[in-house]
């Protein structure tokens, strides 16, 4: 059997036009003061990436997407991956529009209607799925969905969604490696994941591999030097 890709995407989190870590996507507590998001965006293509994870943290908070943003870090010239406030099927395609090689939807994936509707778009959409203490979180990660990931991520395969980026928010900008468990158990949905949330290291990497996601994304520690983006890209099969 030949081994399945992977592939290693590094975090560009805008908040009021610079790249931030925020711990547990708190706004309150950045981390990381990061710069100009296209600038960022340059290093890591130089870098060697193959894609961008770009999450609008002011769209995620306010549901209202910059889309100039998406614009701009797509000239570029890499796939770029955009998330933060896609709650209809109208701002995902614009999105797209403005260059986003994919769109990531996470609020408005709880409901059915939705998620059929946005299954249209095929390889260009995933649902994002945002869990803490064991419930899918929305609106930003301020509160609960009352919903498993594991119930979320039956119910996207049912619908015709193709690809899930799943997320352990307490782990996010933590440094505190990924929540193994719970990707396991998001695997049997039969869906391409791409996990991200405390990922610190080259090992941290290979484990996400390993047990059979299809990508990760690496954020803080790329951003304070854990390891650098050539390493983790060597970890790309």
């Amino acid at each position: 059997m030949l081994a399945q890709a992977f592939t290693v995407y590094p975090a560009i989190d805008v908040l009021q036009g610079r790249v931030v870590r925020l711990a547990e996507g708190r706004r309150e507590d950045v981390t990381v003061e990061g710069g100009d998001p296209v600038a960022a965006a340059a290093r890591f293509a130089a870098a060697g990436a193959s894609w961008l994870h770009l999450v609008d943290l002011d769209g995620a908070f306010s549901g209202r997407p910059d889309l100039e943003l998406v614009r701009r870090v797509g000239d570029v010239g890499l796939p770029v991956q955009v998330g933060g406030g896609y709650r209809t099927v109208e701002a995902a395609g614009a999105a797209l529009a403005a260059g986003a090689a994919r769109v990531l939807v996470g609020t408005a994936a709880l409901d059915d209607g939705f998620l059929a509707a946005v299954a249209e778009l095929g390889e260009r959409v995933a649902v994002a799925i945002d869990a803490r203490d064991g419930e899918v979180t929305v609106d930003g990660w301020t509160r609960g969905g009352g919903v498993s990931p594991a119930a979320l991520a039956r119910r996207c395969a049912d619908a015709g969604i193709l690809r899930l980026l799943v997320t352990a928010t307490r782990r996010d900008g933590t440094l505190t490696g990924p929540d193994l468990t719970l990707v396991a158990g998001i695997l049997p949905a039969g869906l391409p994941v791409i996990a991200a949330g405390g990922v610190a290291t080259l090992d941290d990497l290979r484990a996400l591999r390993d047990l059979g996601c299809e990508g990760a994304v690496a954020g803080s520690a790329l951003w304070l030097g854990r390891f650098d983006l050539a390493e983790a890209v060597s970890l790309e099969r």
